[in-house]
Order: C-alpha cells, then sequence, then structure tokens
C-alpha cells in the first residue's frame, strides 16, 4: 500500500492564507487578471496577431423580393334601399282637442254606445304599433287581468269593450264601447299606444308620425271628438294617447298624449296586470 503523503505541515495564518492560494509570487493586480484571461499574449484585442484565424468574407446581399401580385379589388356590396314607408292618412278630425282639454262625451247620466278609432304613420319600418284598453277601477289598476282588452284578449268580461285590429271606416285600428253595459266599477278606460318589441329592437316614438284618436257616436259614426297628437320623443316607448273617464255621472274624454320608456309589459305593470 501506497503511503499518502501529507502536504508539510506549516502553522496557518491570515498572513500565510493568499500564499498558499496562489501559484506564483506576483501580487494580484487588474493586469494580472487580465492576462490570464488572455494568455500570455500581450497584443490588444482585435489586432491582427491576436486572431489565428483570416476575418471572414463579407455576405453577398441578398437577392430582392419580387413585387407581391396585385390583389383583385372585390366589388362594392351594394346597400338595400330602405323599405318605404306609407304614410297612414288623417281623416278629417271635425272637433278636435288640445292637451289636456277635458271635455264631456255626452249630457250627465247619459251611457252612449261609442267606436273608438286611432291611426298613425311610421318612420321606420319595424315599428308595430297597437291600441290597448285598460279598463280600471276607483284605484286606477284593473279589478283583474282580463279587465286589459289587445289584440291578444279582444273583449272584456262584461262585453262592454270590443278590440278589432282591422283597418275600418278610416281608422288603423278600433274599439268599440257600450257604457250602458259597463261593470259599475270600472270608471275609467285608459288608451295606450305601444310598440311591438320597442326596448328589443330599440324603437321609440320619434319614430311615429300623425297619431290621432277620435270618438264616434257608435250609430251614425259622427265624431264627438278627436285629439292629434304633436308631441314624440325618442326615449318615449309607449303613450297613453287618451282617457275615459266618469266624473259626477259624467263620461268625459282627457286627451292626454304623455308617455313613459316601458313597453306593453310595462304599461300591464303600471295598471296591475299580471303576465305569465
Amino acid at each position: 500500500m501506497m503511503p499518502v503523503v501529507n502536504r508539510p505541515s506549516m502553522q496557518w495564518s491570515r498572513s500565510n492564507l493568499p500564499s498558499m492560494n496562489r501559484t506564483t509570487s506576483t501580487a494580484v493586480t487588474r493586469q494580472t487578471i487580465a492576462s490570464l484571461n488572455r494568455g500570455s499574449s500581450t497584443q490588444p484585442v482585435g489586432s491582427a496577431s491576436s486572431s489565428p484565424h483570416p476575418a471572414p468574407a463579407p455576405r453577398p446581399a441578398p437577392a430582392p423580393r419580387p413585387a407581391p401580385a396585385p390583389q383583385p379589388v372585390p366589388a362594392p356590396q351594394s346597400v338595400p334601399a330602405p323599405q318605404p314607408v306609407t304614410s297612414f292618412p288623417v281623416p278629417p278630425l271635425l272637433h278636435p282637442l288640445k292637451k289636456g282639454q277635458k271635455t264631456a262625451l255626452a249630457p250627465a247620466g247619459a251611457q252612449p254606445r261609442l267606436t273608438i278609432g286611432v291611426g298613425w304613420s311610421v318612420t321606420d319600418p319595424r315599428c308595430d304599433v297597437d291600441v290597448s284598453a285598460f279598463l280600471l277601477a276607483g284605484n286606477s289598476r284593473v279589478p283583474g287581468d282580463d279587465w286589459f282588452v289587445f289584440y291578444g284578449q279582444n273583449q272584456s268580461p262584461d262585453r262592454s269593450v270590443f278590440f278589432h285590429s282591422e283597418p275600418a271606416g278610416g281608422d288603423r285600428q278600433h274599439i268599440d264601447v257600450d257604457l250602458s253595459c259597463l261593470d259599475p266599477r270600472i270608471c275609467k278606460i285608459a288608451l295606450v299606444l305601444t310598440i311591438n318589441e320597442a326596448l328589443e329592437q330599440r324603437l321609440n316614438f320619434s319614430m311615429i308620425r300623425d297619431a290621432y284618436v277620435r270618438i264616434l257616436s257608435a250609430g251614425d259614426h259622427k265624431e264627438l271628438l278627436s285629439y292629434q297628437m304633436t308631441d314624440y320623443y325618442s326615449n318615449v316607448t309607449s303613450m297613453t294617447i287618451g282617457e275615459l273617464y266618469l266624473h259626477n255621472q259624467q263620461w268625459k274624454f282627457n286627451p292626454v298624449g304623455n308617455g313613459v320608456s316601458q313597453d306593453l309589459a310595462g304599461q300591464c305593470a303600471i295598471y296591475g296586470v299580471e303576465l305569465c
């Protein structure tokens, strides 16, 4: 077995540690570190003698790329022309009222049979307008859900109010009212214009023109009074065009002409109709 030769013993101190780690007695300086990294040569970096390899030849310039072939320009698509909007003619309004001008329909105690004709024109063909009647008790709410007369429920439970969606007599839609057989709980009939899917399609009453209502006697269709709206706002989606109401045993008409930002469901909520 080969004996292990130990290092010569010497006293360890701060003064002799550096000499043990160094291979030479020369003091370590920036110059000696640089010479160790470069080797023994003292030529400046980048000189001709510091690199044994010749400088690489410059790369040839790349050949120019061919210009891309021109792409065919697509033909412009034709924009469909707006659909023509047919205006609905306003019939002669013989006894027009101003907004808020409340007027009696008949002498006190009389309960006439009436035809309420309604019409309008639109500037946007998406506007599908309908009239509805809310039969209200003294608390300004319907006694029940079936006291709401419209295109989906065309008569009241007492058969005093009938809705007709087909144009007749120069009006787009009309409602027949027989006050003689009206339930005694009913003291007001609110007439409301709504736009179908107004909120979903962003439709409003600034797209409506020439909206009117006229009250006719059912027997001879003579006009008793009428009202044509003058205010059409973009923040309105349903409009109370007028009201029949009972005051001191006398039926009167109030040309309201006020709107709200509600659809038909919102109007039902106002008057107490609960929808499924």
